[in-house]
Formats: C-alpha cells, sequence, structure tokens
C-alpha cells in the first residue's frame, strides 16, 4: 500500500530529532537534581533505555492512529475495512501493467470495464470515423469529432459507474424539445456527447474536452483519439448481380447489404495522434478490439502510423475474435476468417496472438442474423491460438468483461 516507507522516514526522522535534543542537553550539564528522578537514573542504564523506548513507540502509534482517523473518518463510518482495501486495490492498479487497447464501440467498452479492475496504466485508442446517430448529427453540425465512442470509454472508465456516469451515458428521448425526427432538438442525443461538444467549444479542442470529461469522471486511464483530423470511412461491397460497389460513410456500410471485401480511410494519410503513438510504443500489452472489425477496429489502425507504431512496439500484441458475428459485417465468418481480414488490410505478423472464445455449447436466442463464431483456423497459421471461455452467460453474442481481462492478463 506505499506506507511502510513514510513509517520508515517518520521513526527516522523521530530519532534525529530525539538524538538533537540529547546534544543540546549535554549544554546544560550539570542538570539541577530534579532530572536525577525524572530520567530514572536511580534504576540501570538497560532497563530505562528500555522503558523510554516502549513509552516512545506508545506515543507514536498512539499519535498516528488519533492523526489518522481525525482525517478518514468521514470515509470509514459504514465500514472501516472498505478504506483499507480501496487504498490496496489502488496501488495495486498503479503498479499494473501498461495495456493499449484499439477498437470502438460496445466491444471496447466491455473489454475496458474488466481492464480496470486490474490496472489502472489503460490507453483506450478509439476510431473517429462514426458518423451515425448522435455523434454523426453533431459531427455533420458542429464539425466536432463524433463524440460517442469516447464517451462509452469514459463511462467504462470511471471509478464508480453510479449516478454520473448514469447521468453521462443518458439519452434524451424523441419527445425532449422537437419531436419531427428531422434532428432538430436534442432528440436522440446523449447527455455525455452534448457535454463533451460543448467542453470543445470552452476548452478549444476536442483532446482537451476529453481530458476534462475524463477529469470529471476520475476514470481509471485514458481515452485517446486514433487522429484529430476528419476523416471518412469507405468500403467496396462485392452483391450480386452488380458486383462490387463503394459505400461512404461508417454508418451506411452494414445497412447497404453485401459482402465486404476492403474499407478505406479517406483522406489515407492522415496523422496519428501523438499521445497514441508514445502509448503504443511504452505498452506491455497491445490489444485489438473486441468490436466491429470493419467499423470499429480497422479504422484505427488504417491510420499508418499507428500500425507502424503496434509493429514497433515490443509489447504482447493480441487481436481478441469476437464471440458472435455481426449482420451485415461478418456474417458466416469463423475466428480464422476474421485475423484473415485484419491481415488483408495491415499485412501479415502484425498481431502474433489471436484470442477466441471456445464455449459454443450455449443455448440462446441471439438477435437476428447473428451466430457464435466457430473457433477454425488455417493450418498454416502464423500466429498462436488461444482459446478460453469468455462468453457472458447473460448475453452469449458478447464477451464476459472479466473472464477477458483475466484471459487477456494470464498472457503476460
Amino acid at each position: 500500500m506505499g506506507v511502510k516507507r513514510w513509517l520508515l522516514l517518520l521513526a527516522c526522522g523521530i530519532t534525529l530529532l530525539s538524538l538533537g535534543f540529547s546534544f543540546l542537553l549535554r549544554q546544560f550539564y550539570p542538570l539541577p537534581s530534579v532530572f536525577y528522578y525524572l530520567t530514572f537514573q536511580f534504576i540501570p542504564r538497560d532497563l530505562r533505555a528500555g522503558l523510554f523506548g516502549l513509552a516512545g513507540v506508545t506515543a507514536v502509534l498512539i499519535a498516528l492512529i488519533g492523526i489518522n482517523r481525525a482525517l478518514l473518518e468521514p470515509f470509514v463510518e459504514t465500514d472501516p475495512e472498505t478504506v483499507v482495501n480501496a487504498v490496496y486495490r489502488y496501488r495495486q492498479r498503479e503498479r499494473g501493467p501498461k495495456v493499449v487497447t484499439i477498437g470502438g464501440g460496445h466491444g471496447l467498452s466491455v473489454l475496458l470495464r474488466g481492464l480496470k479492475r486490474y490496472t489502472s496504466n489503460i490507453a483506450a485508442i478509439v476510431t473517429v470515423a462514426d458518423d451515425g446517430g448522435s455523434s454523426g448529427r453533431l459531427r455533420r453540425e458542429l464539425g466536432v469529432l463524433p463524440p460517442g465512442d469516447f464517451r462509452n470509454c469514459i463511462a467504462a472508465l470511471a471509478d464508480d459507474e453510479a449516478l454520473t456516469t448514469q447521468l453521462f451515458q443518458y439519452r434524451f428521448p424523441s419527445a425532449a424539445l422537437g419531436t419531427s425526427g428531422d434532428g432538430k432538438g436534442l432528440n436522440g442525443h446523449s447527455f455525455g456527447n452534448l457535454f463533451i461538444t460543448a467542453m470543445a467549444e470552452v476548452t478549444g479542442s476536442f483532446e482537451r474536452a476529453i481530458l476534462e470529461s475524463e477529469r470529471v469522471l476520475a476514470i481509471r486511464g485514458r481515452v485517446i483519439p486514433s487522429t484529430l483530423r476528419d476523416v471518412t470511412l469507405l468500403a467496396d461491397l462485392r452483391a450480386e448481380p452488380v458486383g462490387v460497389s463503394r459505400v461512404t460513410g461508417e454508418s451506411s456500410i452494414t445497412e447497404a447489404g453485401g459482402a465486404i471485401e476492403r474499407v478505406y480511410l479517406e483522406p489515407d494519410d492522415v496523422p496519428a495522434y501523438p499521445e497514441a503513438v508514445r502509448a503504443l510504443l511504452e505498452a506491455d500489452l497491445i490489444v485489438a478490439g473486441p468490436g466491429s472489425l470493419y467499423t470499429s477496429v480497422l479504422p484505427n489502425l488504417l491510420v499508418l502510423d499507428l500500425a507502424r507504431a503496434v509493429e514497433a512496439s515490443r509489447a504482447t500484441k493480441v487481436y481478441v475474435c469476437n464471440v458472435a458475428t455481426q449482420r451485415g459485417e461478418t456474417d458466416g465468418y469463423n475466428a480464422g476468417d476474421h485475423i484473415a481480414a485484419l491481415e488483408a488490410h495491415v499485412g501479415v505478423g502484425l498481431f502474433s496472438t489471436v484470442l477466441a472464445n471456445d464455449n459454443l455449447n450455449v443455448d440462446f436466442d441471439p438477435p437476428a442474423g447473428v451466430e457464435l463464431v466457430p473457433v477454425d483456423f488455417p493450418p498454416d497459421a502464423r500466429y498462436r491460438v488461444v482459446t478460453a471461455d469468455l462468453i457472458d452467460a447473460a448475453r452469449p453474442w458478447r464477451h464476459d468483461s472479466d473472464k477477458l481481462a483475466r484471459a487477456l492478463l494470464r498472457l503476460l
């Protein structure tokens, strides 16, 4: 807990003070006769040293207990043990590994909720290609980077996901100051998106707005944009009988129908946010996914500086395969198909380990077009495959946050 070092320093300080005081007393020798009795000089010197030492230690302990009780009393009215446990867990998380996650959407939020229990050294690199829903409207109307994925990650990393976090995630109903559904008023916006957008206006930059939002919710870690440039995600889709067509906009890709052959960023030469590059180079563990393969994970890695930083990093690099397929994006994919699509965009060997779910014997009623991803890999795969039970029992088409975090940390 980092307490012993300060107790030792306190003991050394008291000893030095006592030594200095003893030197001062020597200047007044011979002392009046009353000191003969006050200092117990009528008993043997060894016994006298023990008595004074015991009295000193007792006084110091009583004083320390009193000071701590006075300072901590407001926090320990219900259960003093909770404060000790909280301090211990805080110190343990401070010493945790440096983990960098790459992605966006709900999959990244699930991972962050699990990791924050074990380490505070988390950096979540988030895509800025989102153009749907509330984020898309704010992006088009106010020219800000899309705040939605940042809001979700900040809420997931919050120290206490209670009232403030619920407020951050609150979404105004369609009847809120505008009911026509034409994008006017607050209908469909989340409070967190509006907060981050307003903070960007007040502070003058989107990155500063994210930092201030993190401070408000006292999050464990950092949320970092992959780039500060305005980018658009495009995709080449193959559908019969029209062949290949290009779709513009992240939110339009899954709605267009057809098999995704490739995704692009426009412009394709945007610089990475420097803090994201620094986090990758300093990481102990880099995790891509879980989340939408083509619209959450790959848009980050298509920023060339980030892909080069991942390649240069000495960290353990893991791709987390989704538990279930995503309609309009990875229909019919097995685990090997996920990593094959990743390698087709960023090259072979960027991620040396693949973590996949092996619990497929689950009875559940999946959403339409969703099925569990089979654990099938090509025999000549150049990456290590690690499997574990990663399923959330309540929602088997999603990862369990704690299972996933523990499986990743075991790889270290």
